[in-house]
């Protein structure tokens, strides 16, 4: 079945890639769909949203201004990661106050990952809005579903102004989440590309946690599972600081895995997700041992990270594997990376160094680790991700 769907998305969406132009549309995030269409639902209650840059109408103006202008009665702020304007790349990220409005705003990525009693005490509805980015492995996922378990426990509604998956919502690639490997780096048990939307996974965390939780979604007016960002017409804002572009965030599921060894992906530099290096990597013969990937081009390079986040060879000119995508919807980010995993593996058994309990959480499982992903565990996927489709489908919006 999932060998199905891809050859599907990928008829679809190579028509569609022939002109971006002629497959554009005009797509309303929730955002504007609420405050056009079901404005009524926020009406007359004191409403909290965790949000932060991403949170904007088809015309990039903040959720806060276009609340607040509506007269809807916004009393608290949330923000995920990176904190509520999405500039900080911290293990900790405080409190802090909206200078424009003086609302609070009450940091989930610092003493507390998950909304108290207390920061809910003005809220009558919880409302969420930020822009996913089709992996897993990003936190603002575990962000939402967290927050809905605490305002369900506190009998408080949440509504979620769905956005679409920048991605697409048709490919879906990768391994499972093991249950012993959830975190909150990926806590639901999805492949490391899932294809769905945050309103949709909101809906299928409320099933599989059994959280119980009253949830609304106002989906994105316009978007369909074939769609990829660059079709919808709305501006790209950067979800994390170093996610820079489409193309990074296309390459994404897989490279990210790469973030638990002492390789750069790219941070700090303006191809954050599109390379792989080290002062000690030989990209050529790495290369020389990868299997046929369509849909990308793979080369070599040299790139200088300046002042990355993770640390990694600040300064130094380092030879790196360059991915570059030709045909997106061929293309699989994940399968690609475990064969770069295990060609690496091969030409630097001494230089690779690996944080087994962080590549455990990235990947989902231990296999990554242990056994390279063979192409025979790779070829295991396609029951899972068959399983997983047939699941998730009872919530698509789409």
């Amino acid at each position: 079945m999932y060998r199905q769907l891809s050859l599907m998305a990928g008829l679809i969406g190579l028509t569609a890639s022939c002109d971006v132009s002629l497959a554009q549309r005009t797509v309303r995030p929730g955002i504007d769909v609420l405050l056009s269409d079901s404005i009524h639902l926020v009406r007359n209650i004191r409403v909290g949203l965790l949000t932060n840059q991403t949170g904007v109408d088809r015309n990039g103006i903040d959720d806060v201004t276009r609340l607040v202008e509506s007269g809807v009665a916004l009393t608290t702020l949330f923000s995920p990661e990176h904190g509520f304007r999405g500039a900080l790349d911290e293990e900790h990220v405080g409190h802090s106050i909206d200078a424009a409005t003086g609302i609070p705003i009450y940091s989930l990525y610092g003493d507390v990952r998950s909304p108290g009693r207390s920061m809910l005490e003005n809220v009558d509805l919880l409302m969420i809005d930020l822009q996913d980015i089709g992996s897993r492995t990003y936190t603002y996922v575990s962000t939402a579903v967290l927050a809905v378990e605490a305002a369900a426990a506190a009998g408080i509604p949440v509504l979620v102004a769905d956005r679409p998956n920048p991605i697409g919502g048709w490919l879906v690639q990768g391994p499972m989440l093991m249950p012993d490997h959830s975190s909150f780096v990926g806590m639901l048990p999805i492949p490391i590309r899932h294809g769905m939307t945050l309103g949709e996974l909101v809906l299928f965390a409320n099933n599989v946690r059994e959280i119980g939780a009253e949830i609304t979604v106002i989906p994105a007016d316009g978007w369909d599972r074939t769609m990829w960002f660059d079709e919808t017409g709305l501006p790209w804002i950067r979800p994390s600081p170093n996610m820079p572009s489409l193309e990074s965030a296309t390459h994404y599921p897989g490279t990210v895995l790469f973030e638990a060894t002492n390789l750069s992906v790219g941070r700090g530099t303006p191809i954050a997700f599109q390379v792989l290096g080290a002062p000690w990597l030989e990209p050529t013969r790495v290369i020389d041992l990868l299997d046929t990937h369509p849909g990308v081009t793979i080369s070599d390079t040299v790139v200088t990270p300046q002042s990355p986040a993770d640390g990694k060879h600040e300064g130094v000119a380092i030879p790196s594997v360059r991915l570059v995508v030709r045909d997106r919807t061929a293309y699989d980010p994940v399968r690609l990376a475990a064969d770069l995993f295990r060609a690496v593996r091969t030409v630097h058994a001494d230089s690779l160094v690996i944080r087994e309990a962080v590549m455990d959480r990235l990947a989902g499982t231990d296999q990554m680790r242990l056994g390279g992903w063979t192409r025979e565990g790779i070829a295991s996927w396609d029951d899972d991700i068959s399983n997983f489709v047939s699941r998730r489908a009872r919530f698509l919006l789409y």
